[in-house]
Formats: C-alpha cells, structure tokens, sequence
C-alpha cells in the first residue's frame, strides 16, 4: 500500500487509548524515513496540572520538524466544554483547516491529533474530529484498546467512519507483553484493517530506542514494516 502523505488524522476510541504515543510512533517513522512532519493538535485540555502536554510527549518521542497546539484549556474536559468552563474561546473549525493547511505546504506529512473520541465536540457549533476528516480529505487512524469493551468501540467508531466515506486503519494503542485470552480474541475479532500496535509502556522509553523500534509497529501505509498477519498469526499462537 502507498503509503500516507498530506493530512492524517489521529483519533481514538475512547480517552486515554494511547492516541499521543501512536501519533508519536508514526511522526518517529514517517521522519526516519526522510520526510517532514508536522503534528497539529488542536486542543489541548487539562493542563492545569502542570504535567506533560501531549505535545511535549511527541516533540521529546519523535522529534518531528514541528509540533503545534492551537488552543490549551485548564480542564479535563471535550475541548469545547473545556472552552465554556474557562471561560475561553472555542477552537473554530475554520482555523484549524487554515493551519492544516498552512501546515501541508511544507510538510509531506500532517498529522492532527484529536481529543478523546471521533465525535467529541471540539470547538464552536459542536464540530468535531470526524468534521476535519472530511473538511480535510484525510484518512483516519483509529487508536483501540486491546482490552474488554474494545469490538463495539472500535466497530462504532469504524462505522461512522465508513458512513463518511473517511478511509481508516486500526492501531492497537498498547499491546501487553503477556496478552491473555480477552487480548488475544479481541485482536481476532476487531473488524477493519489492522495498521499496527504498540508495545505497552512505548511511551516511557528512551527517545533513541522509541524511534528505532517504532516502525516495526505501523504498517506500510503508515510509513512503518508491520506485518498484521504475522502479528495475529503470533499473537494466536501465544
């Protein structure tokens, strides 16, 4: 498969799938194989705590040519109800388009990161990550867990994906060293196209190590050397 240039969108099924860590993966193999890369995330929320943003976790992971937030919101909330509680403005879907676009033209590849799932409101008049997809014409890469809960999740969020007409490819967000029967059927029973997986705990590695390793999780198309067969064919036979 050719693999993915332009704008590529980065969701999930839910919060906290590992949507940062795989955007992190793709910036890191996407770079090593020589081209520029841009990683957008348009709302950034819970920053009050002070910790690490997610953009802060890409740029330390992967080092990309350029890393932007357009707007941070003090509470762990959707981006657009993180807006309304601190009194912020919302992200407008036009500005977003406009910086995707700026972004595009001396970028090969712009990936924007969302925020917890595809249809979460992000900004003014309840746009969301599915709007930009196609505002954008990007394909989509959907971050799954590997745990319980995660076929109707992912076969959802495939769904509303398909009906939009938004092309999509599965990544496992963190895979378990020790996978047991619930990881191991699920990986077998996850519709759509199988794009890659990350090792659990990926994100707590030495930058070195996290941009030598990460290809081997992503899938051509993603610019990496992961084989989904092999992976599921290995993963059967634990």
């Amino acid at each position: 498969m050719t693999p993915w240039r332009g704008p590529v969108i980065v969701t999930g099924t839910d919060t906290g799938v590992g949507k940062t860590i795989v955007t992190a993966a793709i910036a890191a193999t996407a770079t090593q194989a020589g081209l520029r890369v841009a990683v957008v995330k348009p709302g950034q929320t819970g920053i009050a705590d002070g910790g690490e943003t997610d953009a802060d976790a890409i740029q330390r992971l992967a080092g990309p040519a350029t890393v932007r937030t357009l707007a941070s919101y003090p509470d762990p909330l959707a981006p657009l109800a993180a807006a309304r509680v601190a009194g912020l403005a919302p992200l407008v879907l036009a500005d977003v388009l406009g910086c995707v676009e700026e972004l595009a033209a001396g970028h090969e590849l712009v990936l924007i990161e969302g925020a917890g799932g595809l249809l979460v409101p992000m900004g003014a008049g309840g746009w969301t990550i599915a709007d930009l997809a196609i505002a954008l014409g990007a394909p989509a890469v959907v971050v799954a867990r590997a745990a319980l809960g995660t076929l109707n999740h992912t076969a959802l969020t495939l769904e509303a994906l398909d009906r939009r007409e938004v092309p999509a490819g599965i990544v496992v967000g963190a895979w378990p060293d020790r996978p047991e029967l619930v990881h191991r059927t699920n990986l077998s029973d996850l519709t759509g196209e199988l794009a890659g997986a990350l090792p659990d705990g990926a994100g707590g590695w030495q930058p070195a190590r996290f941009r030598q390793q990460a290809a081997e999780w992503l899938a051509p198309e993603l610019h990496g050397t992961f084989d989904a067969e092999k992976f599921r064919s290995a993963a059967s036979s634990i």
